[in-house]
């Protein structure tokens, strides 16, 4: 009976492990915008692909597409914020957010957000 627990025991071990390892696997193939968008509380205010209270990456994507200024424009309305583009709702200033991150994430959006 012992060893019955015991490959139990060691059977829900793997599992566990083969749970954390895939979670971490699919947040190392996330792109790097997407990465940074999800710890600097981006996503609270947007989603790929539906307005939350601002507009969905895919709407900034379409806006600015094809605009060669876009990365420093959104870059400075990132770290900035603003109002009036997207309606009523401002967006808040980013100040503590590295430059380097906010065109990180500037860059990703202008992609599309891709997922890969």
């Amino acid at each position: 009976m012992k060893r019955g627990v015991a490959f139990v025991a060691a059977m829900l071990t793997v599992s566990a492990w083969m749970g954390v390892f895939a979670s971490s696997a699919r947040a190392a193939d996330a792109p790097r915008g997407q990465i940074v968008a999800n710890s600097n509380a981006c996503m609270g205010c947007h989603a790929v692909d539906r307005k939350l209270v601002g507009p969905s990456f895919l709407q900034i994507a379409a806006k600015y597409k094809g605009d060669a200024q876009a990365p420093a424009k959104l870059a400075r309305k990132v770290k900035d914020g603003g109002s009036g583009v997207w309606g009523m709702i401002p967006m808040p200033a980013h100040q503590s957010m590295s430059d380097a991150d906010i065109r990180t994430v500037v860059d990703w959006v202008l992609a599309g957000a891709p997922s890969r």
